[in-house]
């Protein structure tokens, strides 16, 4: 393993040489050093132990590296990590092109070091020289790293002299892995699948759904108002509970894509639904707010009451059941049930970039079958004329389009609603030819400097004949 030194240019001689510190230097760590050893351990988990990112970054119980910095630490955290995943393939091809060979099979360590690095100097405004030192001393105060200091100092300065030339060079290289732009392509064809991928170059927006009176809302909050009748909010700064009418319980943190499902009932005016699998209870809010009588389901207590919290800030109510779904036998059946199901999330890359990191095909296939099983069971729960909606946040058509088509050819009890485009205007792109909701993150776009895009959905409506 050497570095390339093809069209090498001389070091800056006003950047740090920490290239060359003695590897037994140990004095006190370097403002940073902190957050950028938290963010690799975290970014190590993510790829090598395929590691949810949620719980690692979670204030309580997450990664006690990450618990330990202070609030602007912790912020530099999440963004390097999400810098890192989002573009991880660019930044891999970026470092590949600077070496003649590849990194040695057990400098997992190593690697991780390198990614933390270019990430917040490619894609963050991070100073080099801050990134370059730090990464440096990660390497020296690592037995494992310590004799590769010099080349992490050699490559970190050459992606700071040359940023955007490597930036130009990996622009076509595919931001998601290739095992799943490999089923994208198969799906939606070579041309959406590289949109789809280039969306989870940029953070999702926020919206949010309001009980009523959208357009109001949109002004208040400096927001526009979205086909799905939600309204999206422009960039500001501060937080979420700070903003008009949170504290009121007027609106609710949703994404677009995440209120179809629950409108697609209709009017629920005096009819017994039930959300399965309901926690955190945005859709159980929708269905109240259609006028059902709201029964919610989820096997986790702790996150019922999380559901339970989120109605009475909302000053809704719904009763709440702690079950399992796939055993749940109710006295009496339902007119209508939506079924929310767990799925890989693969159509959630913008705001979760670690998905397509810690999931692979056999986790797709193993969560299909886990969401047929309860999609059969959930048919069983309403009454003959009652409605079951179906769907998952997955953009996989083996967790959503081959699924219903499976439980439709074997099932003679239950037909296909279907969704008629002129219902939803602006997201008529959105309604596949059999009548099911299918969104990419490529759709809706948005002008006036608003973030366009919305998760990826998949959504069916049911209806059991007898």
């Amino acid at each position: 393993m050497v570095l390339n030194t093809n069209n090498k240019k001389p070091f800056n001689k006003d950047r740090s040489q920490s290239g060359n510190r003695p590897p037994h230097d140990s004095g006190p760590a370097k403002p940073g050093f902190a957050a950028r050893a938290a963010a690799t351990k975290i970014l190590a988990a993510v790829i090598d132990r395929r590691t949810p990112l949620d719980g690692m970054l979670d204030a309580e119980g997450g990664n006690p590296a990450y618990k330990a910095l202070g609030e602007s630490d912790r912020a530099l955290v999440r963004a390097i990590l999400n810098s890192a995943l989002r573009h991880l393939p660019r930044i891999d091809a970026a470092i590949a092109s600077l070496l003649d060979s590849p990194l040695p099979e057990g400098a997992r360590a190593l690697h991780h070091v390198l990614v933390v690095g270019a990430a917040q100097m490619l894609y963050l405004d991070v100073p080099d020289h801050s990134a370059v030192d730090i990464a440096v001393e990660q390497a020296n105060q690592d037995p494992r790293n310590r004799r590769f200091a010099k080349l992490v100092n050699a490559i970190l300065r050459r992606i700071g002299r040359e940023k955007q030339e490597i930036l130009t060079r990996v622009a076509n290289v595919p931001a998601m892995p290739a095992w799943f732009l490999t089923r994208l392509e198969a799906a939606y064809g070579a041309e959406a699948a590289s949109r789809i991928s280039d969306t989870q170059l940029e953070p999702a927006a926020i919206d949010v759904t309001v009980k009523s009176d959208a357009e109001g809302w949109a002004k208040r909050l400096n927001g526009v108002v979205l086909p799905t009748g939600g309204v999206r909010l422009a960039a500001f700064e501060g937080s979420i509970p700070s903003l008009d009418g949170f504290s009121e319980g007027e609106w609710w943190v949703q994404d677009a894509a995440a209120s179809i499902p629950a409108k697609l009932f209709g009017s629920l005016a005096g009819r017994n639904v039930v959300d399965l699998c309901a926690a955190p209870g945005g859709k159980t809010a929708q269905l109240i707010l259609a006028g059902g009588k709201v029964t919610a389901l989820d096997q986790s207590a702790n996150r019922l009451k999380r559901l339970s919290a989120n109605l009475a800030r909302l000053g809704l109510e719904a009763e709440t059941i702690v079950a399992d779904m796939a055993k749940f036998q109710p006295d009496d059946l339902f007119e209508a049930a939506l079924l929310d199901a767990p799925c890989s999330s693969t159509g959630t890359t913008r705001r979760h970039p670690d998905v397509l990191w810690t999931k692979g095909p056999e986790d797709i296939a193993k969560l299909a079958g886990l969401q047929e099983r309860l999609l059969r069971h959930a048919l069983t729960l309403v009454k003959p004329g009652g409605l079951v909606v179906f769907s998952n946040c997955s953009l996989d058509p083996e967790e959503g389009e081959d699924l219903v088509a499976r439980v439709l050819a074997e099932t003679d009890t239950v037909e296909r609603v279907p969704i008629k485009p002129e219902d939803w205007p602006g997201l008529e792109a959105a309604i596949s030819p059999l009548g099911a909701f299918r969104t990419t993150p490529d759709m809706l776009p948005l002008a006036g400097g608003f973030a366009s895009g919305l998760d990826g959905f998949f959504a069916v409506v049911l209806r059991r004949t007898r």
